[in-house]
C-alpha cells in the first residue's frame, strides 16, 4: 500500500474490510468530482516520512482545496503553488526561531524526508469545499496513526497548531513524548500565541537531547 515499514505497522488495517469498504467509495468519487491531491499523493505523507523514521509530527486538518495546491503533506504545497498564508507565518515564525529564511516555495518535501510526519487528519477533499470530507472516515485512520505513535519505541514530538490539531493530544499520553502546542499559523490566529512560540528549536533541543539527529528546516 504504502511501499515502506508502514505496511507493517498499519497490517491491521490494510487487511480491515470496513476501511478497504471506505477506501474504495474515496476512490469512486475522483470519478464523480474533482477531488485533492491527485491519488497517487493521497498517503504522501507515509510515502515520505517511514514509520521507523518518525521524529516529529506536525498535525493538520485537511488538505488545500485549490487546483495544484495539495500534495499529501500538511501545510505543504507543490512548488509553483503561491505560498498560503498559514505557511507564509510558519516560515515567519521558523525565521525568528532558527534565522533561517522564508523559501521560495512550499514544499516540505524536505522536512518528511527527515523524519517530519505532515500529517493531516483527513486525507482528502472537494476541489474548493474545505473540510468536505470530514467526518467520511479518515479520522479514523489518522486518529488510529497517532494512538500507534504514542506507543512508538523512540521518544517523538507532536506539533499541534490551533484547536482542531490539540483535540489529538487526547491520544498523546506517554509521557517520554514531547507536545508543543500553540495557536494556528493562520492570519486569524498567528497573533495569539504561535509567533514568538519557537517550535523549531524547542523540536531539535529535544531530539539533540534523546541522542537523535536534529531536524534541518532549511531543507
Amino acid at each position: 500500500m504504502i511501499g515502506n515499514s508502514w505496511d507493517d505497522a498499519l497490517k491491521i488495517i490494510w487487511n480491515s474490510p470496513g476501511f478497504n469498504k471506505f477506501y474504495q467509495s474515496i476512490l469512486s468519487l475522483y470519478d464523480k468530482k474533482t477531488i485533492f491531491p491527485e491519488k497517487d499523493n493521497i498517503f504522501n505523507a507515509l510515502k515520505l516520512t517511514d514509520y521507523n523514521n518518525v521524529k516529529v509530527v506536525i498535525m493538520g486538518q485537511d488538505p488545500y482545496h485549490g487546483i495544484g495546491e495539495a500534495h499529501g503533506l500538511s501545510f505543504s504545497v507543490q512548488k509553483g503553488i503561491k505560498i498560503p498564508p498559514s505557511l507564509q507565518n510558519i516560515y515567519k515564525e521558523l525565521e525568528d526561531d532558527l534565522g533561517i529564511p522564508p523559501k521560495s516555495h512550499g514544499d516540505l518535501s524536505g522536512w518528511a524526508k527527515q523524519g517530519v510526519l505532515l500529517l493531516n487528519a483527513v486525507l482528502t477533499v472537494e476541489k474548493d469545499k474545505a473540510s468536505s470530507h470530514k467526518g467520511m472516515g479518515w479520522e479514523l485512520f489518522t486518529d488510529y496513526i497517532i494512538k500507534l505513535l504514542n506507543n512508538y519505541p523512540e521518544p517523538i514530538v507532536f506539533i499541534l497548531w490551533g484547536n482542531f490539531a490539540r483535540e489529538k493530544k487526547k491520544y498523546i499520553t506517554n509521557k517520554k513524548h514531547l507536545i508543543i502546542e500553540s495557536s494556528h499559523p493562520s492570519p486569524f490566529s498567528a497573533y495569539s500565541g504561535f509567533f514568538g512560540s519557537k517550535p523549531f528549536s524547542k523540536a531539535n533541543n529535544f531530539l539533540i537531547k534523546n541522542k537523535k539527529e536534529p531536524i534541518d528546516w532549511s531543507l
